[in-house]
């Protein structure tokens, strides 16, 4: 298998508005997060360990696919 760039995408923005409009403030809050973290994580400037991965799609009770993808380049 050759290399092959990808990167990750995530949904976090949208969940958070079906979420009642959840604030980045309350969702850093709620996994033990910084808000910093949830806006470069949310901006795709920064990938999340895979335990704070886990904990957000807890968060909004759906698959971690449903929140993080991955693509190729």
């Amino acid at each position: 298998m050759g290399k092959s760039g990808g990167h990750i995408t995530n949904g976090i923005r949208d969940l958070r508005k079906e979420h009642g409009e959840m604030s980045q403030q309350e969702l850093a809050d709620r996994v033990g997060v910084t808000r910093q973290t949830i806006n470069a994580i949310e901006g795709n400037k920064y990938s999340p360990s895979l335990e704070v991965a886990f904990r957000i799609a807890r968060e909004f009770q759906v698959p971690l696919e449903r929140v993080f993808q991955y693509g190729e380049d």
